[in-house]
């Protein structure tokens, strides 16, 4: 058995409508962000350290250029993409810069959508109309907010920046605009449990989402959490936890929502903990045990 089994996928999704794969292409638009650079707060999120799944030497490289290599490394599994600016807040610039980077992308050769992964406090009502102009050029536009988690205490914990409010705003938008929303949450926070999860999970349903991505917590070198983690005053998921958490999730997330991503991994030379995430595939063959047992997405009861 599959994990498309069980899970509606991004690309079982993207098969589906558009008759062959699609792939995603991650681009480097050498964005910041503002809880970096002062605007909102210095050191990012206690958790985050860019580099440990972003590729930096990108950063100065023509979207162009970045599009071209990672087109020809997937070419045997995909003719067509989707243009994924990933690193870091890729919202967070004035309005022509943005369009000049969307504009590159989408006129790249078979590009048939673009997807920017941001903050909900970084998506201007300028941005959203810029985004769902491409829809009326025939192209495929995903929102991806990373919210990671609907407590507000937790998201001060961690130096987020915002609460649970603008996320529900800018989704709202979004999505009476046309665009797609995909919402990151993250499992593993400190002081979070299963209740945690699954009130986040149930208020992100009630406001509505198009699309999860789910990954386990990750302490990497650089980070804030590295020092708590060092000093033992944190401790991150193990394989089975993850796993066990993750599945009763997707077994309470409507099938008509899609997931791009069901956990992650980081680069090995940047992982601290848990040391499982190196790999993607131990994970995901738990994960598929235990729905096939239990089940999968709500509609597949």
């Amino acid at each position: 058995m599959q994990i498309t089994d069980y899970v509606n996928t991004l690309g079982l999704d993207l098969k589906q409508r558009y008759g062959e794969k699609v792939h995603k292409l991650t681009l480097h638009g050498n964005f910041s962000c503002p809880n970096r650079d002062g605007t909102l707060g210095r050191g990012g999120c206690t958790f985050c350290n860019v580099a440990a799944f972003a590729d930096e030497s990108q950063a100065h490289q023509s979207i162009q250029s970045q599009l071209a290599l990672r087109a020809q490394e997937v070419s045997h599994k995909a003719k067509k993409y989707l243009a994924y600016f990933q690193a870091y807040t890729t919202t967070y610039a004035e309005i022509e810069q943005l369009s000049h980077l969307y504009k590159q992308a989408t006129e790249a050769n078979n590009i048939v959508g673009i997807c920017v992964g941001t903050r909900p406090d970084c998506v201007s009502d300028e941005v959203l109309n810029l985004l769902s102009s491409y829809l009326f050029q025939g192209y495929e536009v995903w929102l991806e907010l990373g919210l990671q988690s609907a407590n507000d205490k937790t998201l001060k914990r961690i130096n987020r920046g915002h609460g649970f409010n603008e996320y529900h705003q800018i989704c709202i938008k979004a999505r009476a605009l046309g665009i797609k929303v995909c919402t990151h949450l993250i499992l593993g926070l400190p002081k979070e449990d299963d209740l945690d999860y699954q009130q986040t999970l149930e208020k992100v349903i009630d406001t509505g989402t198009d699309g999860l991505k789910l990954h386990p917590l990750h302490v990497v070198r650089g980070a804030t959490m590295e020092k708590s983690w060092r000093a033992g005053r944190l401790c991150t998921l193990s394989l089975e936890e993850y796993s066990q958490a993750a599945v009763s999730l997707i077994r309470h997330t409507p099938m008509d929502i899609v997931f791009h991503r069901i956990s992650a991994t980081a680069k090995a030379d940047e992982l601290l903990s848990p040391l499982w995430c190196e790999k993607r595939w131990p994970v995901q063959n738990r994960m598929g045990k235990l729905m096939s047992i239990l089940g999968g997405q709500e509609s597949a009861l």
